[in-house]
C-alpha cells in the first residue's frame, strides 16, 4: 500500500516520511486512535516506504518488489500479531501464524480498513472474543532473531494491540527494551486505557485522528462512485470513520437496525412494559456480542445528542433526518439529573457483554434502570 492509497491523514503522513528522510524511525510506535481512520493502512504505507529501495519525496515507488511484497502482505520482513481464538479449523492454542492466510485475504479484501468486529465477523467467531497469546510473543521473538532476509529492516506490525493479555504484554517488554539489530515494532490500537503503561512508556506515540468530513465524501465518490448527497449523508454520521461510511453507503437498511432496536428499546423502557422487556432482552441474545456492543455504542451517541439537543446546539448533531426527529423528541428525558447513570449503565453493560456475560440479564438488568432513570426529573 502507497500513502496515496490511504484517505485523509495529510498531516500524519508528512510525519512519518519525513521521520524515514531524517533518518530518525524509532524502533517502537503506538499509532493510536479511533476505528475505522486508517491506522493499519498508514502503517502499511509507512512500512512500505521504509523498505522501499527506491521511494521517492512523498511515496514508496509501488513497483519494487518489495513494494510487491508488502502490497500483498507477504514480504518476508514484515511480520504481523492479531487477536485470534479458537475456530472450527483452529480448535486449540490460537496464535497469528496459525491465521496468516486469512488476514491476508481480509485485510486485502477491505484495503486495510478493518476492525475486529468484521474480523470476528469473518473468522466467523462473533460470540467469542479474541485475544493476543503469550505464544504469539514467543513466535515472534524467535522470527526477529533471525537477520532480515530482503530489506534493512524486520518489522512487526502488532494490530489491535490492547488484546495483549498481560503475560503477552510482559514477555514483549524485554523485546521492546532491547530490540535485535534492524527491528522496529508498530502497536496499532484504538483505547490507550486498555494497554499496559508500560507498553505505553516503551513505544513513541502517533496519534492519528478521526478522518475529516471532506475526506471521506472525496474518498465516498471516487471509489464507491456515490452521487454527492449520499456521499454527504454517509459521511456526516460515520464520524470520522471510512468504516462506518462504507458500511452506511453499502447496506443502508443494516445501518438502520440500530436506531429501529434502540428506539423500541427506549420507548419500552419508558412505559416500564416489563413483559415486552423481558421478551426484547431475550431476542437480543441472537445478534451476536459484536453487534450487541454495537447498539450500546449506538445508545450512548443518542445520549451524547441529547446532550446537544438539551443546550441548543442541534446543529453539531450529524444524524440523517429520521434519527435526528427522535434524537430530539428523546432528549428531554435526559438531563443533568440521569445522563452520567445512564451513560454509566450503558458502558458497564458493554463490558460485560465484552466478558462474556449472558446479553439477556444484562439488557434487562440495564432496562429496568434506564426505566427508572428516565423518570428523575
Amino acid at each position: 500500500m502507497q500513502f496515496k492509497d490511504v484517505i485523509g491523514q495529510e498531516e500524519v503522513k508528512r510525519k512519518l516520511i519525513l521521520s524515514v528522510q531524517e533518518n530518525r524511525v524509532p524502533h517502537a510506535q503506538l499509532f493510536l486512535g479511533p476505528a475505522g481512520n486508517g491506522k493499519l493502512p498508514l502503517a502499511l504505507a509507512y512500512v512500505q516506504y521504509i523498505l522501499c529501495p527506491h521511494r521517492s519525496a512523498i511515496d514508496s515507488c509501488g513497483v519494487c518488489p518489495s513494494c510487491q511484497k508488502i502490497s500483498k502482505l507477504t514480504h518476508p520482513d514484515l511480520h504481523f500479531v492479531m487477536p485470534t481464538t479458537t475456530t472450527k479449523s483452529v480448535k486449540s492454542n490460537p496464535e497469528s501464524d496459525l491465521f496468516l492466510n486469512e488476514w491476508r485475504e481480509y485485510v486485502l479484501q477491505n484495503e486495510g480498513y478493518v476492525d475486529t468486529s468484521s474480523w470476528y465477523g469473518f473468522l466467523e467467531v462473533e460470540n467469542k472474543q479474541g485475544a493476543i497469546y503469550v505464544r504469539d510473543a514467543s513466535t515472534l521473538l524467535r522470527k526477529l532473531n533471525f537477520k532480515a532476509y530482503e530489506g534493512d529492516y524486520k518489522i512487526a506490525i502488532i494490530w489491535m494491540a490492547e488484546k495483549l493479555r498481560t503475560d503477552t504484554a510482559n514477555k514483549l517488554l524485554k523485546l521492546l527494551e532491547e530490540p535485535p539489530e534492524k527491528t522496529l515494532f508498530i502497536l496499532i490500537a484504538e483505547d490507550q486505557e486498555e494497554l499496559l503503561a508500560t507498553i505505553r512508556s516503551r513505544t513513541s506515540l502517533v496519534k492519528v485522528p478521526r478522518l475529516e468530513l471532506e475526506a471521506i465524501q472525496e474518498a465516498l465518490v471516487q471509489r464507491l462512485n456515490c452521487s454527492a448527497q449520499q456521499a454527504s449523508d454517509a459521511a456526516m454520521i460515520a464520524e470520522g470513520s471510512w468504516i462506518k461510511a462504507k458500511e452506511y453507503v453499502k447496506d443502508a437498511d443494516d445501518q438502520k437496525y440500530y436506531f429501529r432496536t434502540f428506539q423500541q428499546w427506549m420507548r419500552l423502557c419508558f412505559k416500564a412494559a416489563v413483559n415486552e422487556l423481558i421478551d426484547f432482552s431475550n431476542n437480543i441474545k441472537s445478534i451476536g456480542r459484536e453487534r450487541q456492543k454495537d447498539l450500546l455504542e449506538y445508545g450512548l451517541g443518542i445520549i451524547r445528542n441529547a446532550q446537544l439537543f438539551n443546550n441548543n446546539l442541534a446543529t453539531l448533531v450529524m444524524l440523517p433526518e429520521e434519527e435526528k426527529k427522535f434524537n430530539a423528541g428523546f432528549a428531554p428525558f435526559v438531563n443533568a439529573s440521569n445522563i452520567v447513570q445512564i451513560i454509566e449503565l450503558l458502558e458497564e453493560a458493554s463490558r460485560q457483554i465484552e466478558r462474556n456475560g449472558y446479553a439477556p440479564i444484562i439488557f434487562l438488568d440495564c432496562s429496568f434502570k434506564i426505566a427508572k432513570l428516565l423518570r428523575v426529573k
